[in-house]
């Protein structure tokens, strides 16, 4: 199991309410939304490894080399990526929170979440499960290997199943074609424009009838006789697209070979540094949800 830790502790920070503190006041709830969601995701699912990967850069430099507005409406004044105040210092508590209950927890750098889940679950042996709000990382849907996603549609603790199907279902186009469709459609959330006047029914049309945006391209390249779903508005359209539609397909491709060392993973059957993990629960208030990971872990009291 690979949880887009960012995705998750924003949503537990929107799911649970702030008046959630420490003892000394501070919010402390996107702490214990992410700690709960974790002890019910291992107590559900039973995963024989479970591993936190982080967002060591949010935003890339490669993927804003080919695509300047990738994420550009979410850079703070100050740089860095745009962060509730509340949420901001919570952060580092789950860091150490985690690396005392010896929680695997991996980032690379220069590289997303998106990435270090991409290169797992291709090295994975086994079935995968991804935890994620990020529509972005329904590419990675595979049959055939057991992988799909856990989408936290409404909230951290109603998730809908994707697999092949259910992007079919959903998108009109074959289940791990779901990058391809990203790129013509575009996605508002990452600053990612889209091919103008492309929506998501003419692009699911196109890669229905092409089969992926290669098959797209060579078409429009070849065409001189338009005919649906390639009409003389859609061939004009992408054709003006050109330059965006060199560049996207970096920005929204995942990465599944980054230089990452082994990851175990391994649910811990006993906390990495107890005294340490019992002083960042009494000082933030965590002792109930510390209590329910280590329950579903099966720790002795």
């Amino acid at each position: 199991m690979l949880l887009d830790a960012a995705s998750l502790y924003f949503r537990a920070f929107y799911g649970v309410p702030t008046s959630v503190t420490t003892p000394d006041g501070r919010p402390i709830n996107a702490v214990r939304g992410f700690l709960d969601m974790s002890a019910r995701l291992i107590g559900t699912h039973g995963p024989d490894r479970f591993v936190a990967c982080w967002d060591d850069d949010w935003r890339p430099a490669f993927r804003v080399e080919a695509l300047p507005s990738y994420k550009a409406h979410r850079v703070a004044p100050e740089g860095g990526e745009e962060t509730p105040d509340e949420l901001g210092p919570q952060v580092p508590i789950l860091v150490d929170v985690l690396a005392a209950a010896g929680i695997a927890r991996v980032g690379a750098p220069g590289y997303e979440a998106d990435d270090v889940i991409g290169t797992l679950a291709t090295r994975a042996r086994g079935p995968v499960d991804v935890v994620t709000g990020d529509r972005d990382l329904f590419q990675l849907v595979d049959d055939a290997r057991g992988v799909r996603i856990l989408y936290t549609a409404r909230g951290i603790s109603d998730l809908d199943f994707v697999d092949e199907a259910a992007v079919a279902e959903k998108y009109g186009i074959p289940g791990r074609t779901y990058a391809d469709f990203a790129v013509l459609r575009g996605d508002p959330s990452d600053g990612l424009p889209g091919v103008a006047g492309v929506g998501a029914k003419t692009a699911a049309a196109l890669i229905n009838e092409f089969g992926d945006l290669a098959g797209i391209r060579a078409a429009v390249a070849r065409t001189v006789v338009p005919k649906p779903p390639l009409t003389a508005a859609v061939l004009k359209k992408l054709h003006a697209a050109s330059d965006y539609l060199d560049a996207a397909p970096v920005v929204v491709a995942v990465a599944r070979d980054i230089d990452l060392p082994a990851v175990e993973g391994t649910l811990p059957r006993s906390p990495a540094d107890p005294d340490a993990l019992a002083a960042l629960a009494e000082r933030h208030g965590l002792q109930s949800s510390v209590s329910r990971l280590a329950a579903v872990l099966g720790w002795a009291a």
